[in-house]
């Protein structure tokens, strides 16, 4: 006789399996914007998931590791639609378990089957939900049902964050979802050494943003201002790069760019509020 299943293993999984590419510190920016975000450090239930991990389940596990800094309480739930990407994670969860890692063998990871109906064991809400490179294979109209899945699954005042990097995680950008479904702020992140020109940006926008890089559209205003005040800015390149980006983003902000956040922007980041990029100019 066959054991019957969990309402949560038998629910249907919603999205489309991605083509999993992942790689160790590849999300290192994103993952420390979380860390220091109030969504995360206020929260009661701090939860987190790191939705469609991909092959491996190393994002999580660095997930954990970074936000304990942060939330030494923190926990972090992978999760996957594709099966074998689970079973994957849940063996190199073993290893981590027998201190054949250098993870913490307590680390509060793990993983389960999942998608953006995001089902969490116990009716929990998570305090933020990560997905990245996970909508970049979805077309454009699909990104507002995704995010509004998402969203409804958020604790009060809990945050989505959804975006997309390269393969070695130095050149990122990302949309901050609130618990209501309504995007909140848009992110670009840079590794500043060797930069040639932060529109390259371009490359690994969101979904809902990297079609619109064309004349007329928010996004593209930003990239292409950030490009001049950066070539602006080349007169202080003998003091760095950290120093040309500030100096870039300064003479932004001073052009009409609601720039925020900066603090970090000595980081290679650039924050402005979702309406000065959304589509539809």
């Amino acid at each position: 006789m066959r054991a019957a299943r969990s309402p949560a293993a038998s629910a249907k999984r919603v999205g489309r399996i991605t083509r999993g590419t992942t790689g160790t510190n590849r999300l290192r920016r994103i993952d420390r914007w979380i860390a220091r975000h109030p969504a995360l450090r206020r929260a009661d239930d701090p939860l987190v998931v790191d939705l469609g991990y991909g092959a491996s389940g190393v994002t999580a596990l660095e997930l954990h590791a970074r936000l304990t800094r942060a939330r030494p309480d923190v926990e972090v739930l992978g999760l996957e639609i594709d099966p074998d990407r689970v079973a994957r994670a849940t063996a190199q969860l073993a290893d981590v378990r027998a201190g054949a890692t250098s993870f913490a063998r307590e680390a509060a990871v793990s993983f389960s089957l999942g998608g953006f109906e995001v089902p969490v064991p116990g009716g929990r809400r998570p305090a933020v939900i990560r997905a990245f490179n996970v909508l970049r294979q979805y077309d454009e109209h699909e990104v507002g049902a995704a995010w509004a899945s998402m969203a409804s699954r958020l604790a009060p005042g809990g945050l989505v964050v959804e975006g997309t990097c390269d393969e070695l995680g130095r050149i990122a950008s990302w949309v901050a979802l609130g618990d209501d479904g309504a995007p909140q702020s848009f992110t670009v992140s840079l590794r500043l050494t060797g930069l040639e020109h932060p529109s390259i940006a371009a490359e690994r926008l969101p979904k809902a943003l990297i079609h619109r890089n064309v004349a007329g559209e928010r996004i593209h205003a930003l990239l292409r201002d950030l490009d001049a005040e950066w070539d602006r800015a080349a007169a202080v390149s003998p003091f760095g790069p950290v120093e040309r980006w500030r100096t870039a983003l300064g003479a932004l902000e001073a052009a009409g760019w609601p720039l925020r956040e900066r603090s970090r922007w000595r980081l290679g980041e650039l924050t402005v509020p979702w309406e000065a990029v959304a589509p539809g100019a």
